[in-house]
């Protein structure tokens, strides 16, 4: 026999999507910064974006730090919030919200990893492989493949089936 299902109050639905926003925000954020490092320091001759393009490129690394400067401590703050509330009732484990939000990370990150990859092999194919582009296909691996990993663990630690 299942065990009762634990309703879900709106407070556990928003604190839930707010959560994962935030992760989403941060990890473009994350990526968007460290692709701006790599366009600054190891341009791409290949794909024309060399001298001259640097106010652009320091633009986009603002924008991105700030957006990490306020929505990682979001995510971490939401985390922990969430966390504490788990210790009190650990049945939230199996909120509804929770494993959807859960297994669509999961998702999204899998096909991020794929698209990743497939990205690579092509440009491969193609002749087209630069200090660049590999760098900015190793940071999109590394952090898919972190949030994946992470949220995994997370999914096998607290047992949501």
């Amino acid at each position: 026999m299942e065990p009762p299902r634990i309703k879900t109050t709106p407070r556990d639905f928003f604190m839930h999507l707010l959560s994962i926003v935030m992760l989403y925000a941060s990890a473009i954020a994350f990526s968007t910064l460290i692709f701006q490092y790599i366009n600054l320091f190891i341009p791409d001759v290949i794909q024309g974006n060399y001298y001259g393009v640097t106010d652009g490129i320091k633009s986009l690394a603002r924008g991105a730090l700030a957006t990490l400067i306020v929505v990682f401590p979001v995510y971490v703050w939401v985390g922990w919030f969430l966390n504490k509330d788990y210790t009190k009732n650990p049945e939230k484990l199996n909120l509804r919200i929770r494993k959807w939000l859960l297994y669509f990370t999961l998702f999204a990150a899998a096909i991020v990893v794929v698209v990743d990859l497939v990205t690579l092999v092509r440009n491969f194919l193609e002749g087209g492989l630069t200090t660049s582009f590999l760098l900015k296909v190793l940071t999109v691996g590394f952090v898919a493949g972190s949030i994946f990993g992470y949220y995994l663990n997370d999914i096998k630690k607290s047992k949501v089936d």
